[in-house]
């Protein structure tokens, strides 16, 4: 079987090393990928030693803000479809780690599926994503040790792409600037027929968390009241909503009830942004600024 070519996609904000280092890692990979580098806006410093540090023939793509994730992946997205782009697609943040023989293994096995559509590498954390109708991208006990495991929606550690899935389906939702967005990529594939996956045994490593818990927090509950209310539906999303008030208070009461990223005012924020129809970028309040 041929090896399908990818176009990848490197998202960076005031890493330059550690994109470089990246941009690298996936060079070296031993299939043919081209990398454009997109950055969201870092320090004219930070670019210039981007520019610098990437190898020859890699190109950057400079937004002029932080647009997020996903806006930023878009750009790199459409900047690989307007130049002959190849049958896949990628996408990782600037500090994803693929281990040796991570994308050939990664590209076998969605080649070797003719509706493969979203597909994402193994991040060694013994669970498949998977949607709920109530609660949104959440996770699942693995089923699969190697090979394809069908999944609710990819890992945007790195995430691959049919060409044909992005023209059928589109590419990110920009609304959701940050955390789940593949989610709701996947369910609109899903619904077009395309199989989405995880693909155990082509590994990837992403050990850094680069937003603020405050953020994070906000952009996980306010999308994932998006992302509900739109695919399951304003019942659904009532009783979505019912229950993060009901573990505001619970984490208010029992520091135990608390999640990892835990800021109540980041959360009642994010209901309000949502009951409001705001997306977006997290507001300056939830940024500290």
């Amino acid at each position: 079987m041929d090896r399908p070519a990818l176009d990848l996609v490197i998202v960076h904000r005031q890493r330059p090393t550690a994109a470089a280092r990246t941009v690298g890692l996936f060079v070296d990979q031993g299939v043919p990928v081209r990398v454009l580098v997109v950055d969201n806006g870092s320090p004219p410093a930070d670019v210039a030693e981007l520019r610098c540090a990437v190898p020859a023939g890699v190109d950057v793509l400079e937004l002029g803000a932080n647009t997020g994730f996903g806006p930023g992946a878009n750009a790199g997205f459409r900047w690989f479809l307007a130049h002959d782009p190849a049958p896949w697609l990628g996408v990782a943040p600037h500090d994803a780690e693929p281990h040796a023989g991570c994308l050939s293994r990664l590209l076998d096995e969605v080649g070797a599926r003719p509706r493969a559509g979203l597909a994402s590498a193994d991040v060694g954390d013994g669970v498949t994503p998977v949607v709920d109708r109530y609660f949104g991208a959440i996770p699942a006990a693995a089923t699969v040790t190697d090979g394809w495991e069908p999944a609710g929606y990819p890992h945007g550690t790195l995430m691959v792409a049919r060409r044909q899935c992005l023209e059928d389906v589109g590419l990110f939702d920009e609304r959701y600037f940050a955390y789940c967005e593949e989610a709701e990529l996947a369910l609109r594939a899903r619904q077009r027929g395309w199989e989405v996956g995880v693909v155990r045994g082509a590994e990837v490593r992403n050990r850094d968390v680069g937003s603020q818990a405050a953020v994070v927090d906000y952009l996980q509950l306010r999308n994932t009241l998006l992302m509900v209310r739109e695919h399951s539906g304003r019942y659904h999303a009532t009783i979505r909503l019912v229950i993060a008030l009901w573990q505001l208070a619970a984490g208010l009461v029992v520091p135990a009830r608390r999640g990892p990223y835990w800021s109540p005012r980041a959360r009642l924020r994010a209901i309000a942004d949502h009951l409001r129809g705001r997306y977006g970028a997290p507001p300056a309040g939830v940024l500290g600024t």
